[in-house]
């Protein structure tokens, strides 16, 4: 239950603080973070797929089926094999993240 409102309330907290995540660079927190797994334009590599088939590409067909709540709580829960963000990440920084993941699958 409390990591329910932990998660909750840093949704809440991130889908308002939009505007404040214009101040984080969501290329830079990817590349720092993200491209390790998914690649620098949202494609994991043959290696990374290997070890983690569940892994998917970031293209518009991934982006259409998740609101931007579903790849907040993505990062900051984690999925499968994904570690979960929450810890390493301010509220802003995930938002700006999900926010420039969606200009990958474009």
């Amino acid at each position: 239950m409390k990591k329910q409102m932990l998660v909750a309330g840093l949704l809440l907290a991130a889908v308002s603080t939009v505007s404040a995540a214009q101040g984080a660079d969501g290329k830079a927190v990817y590349e720092a973070n993200c491209k390790k797994c998914h690649g620098a334009t949202g494609v994991p590599s043959a290696g990374i797929k290997k070890m983690n088939p569940k892994i998917e590409d970031l293209n518009a067909a991934f982006f259409k089926t998740r609101t931007d709540a579903d790849l907040i709580k993505q990062i900051t829960e984690g999925k499968d094999k994904m570690k979960p963000f929450k810890d390493k990440l301010k509220a802003d920084e995930i938002v700006a993240v999900a926010k420039y993941m969606r200009t990958l699958g474009k």
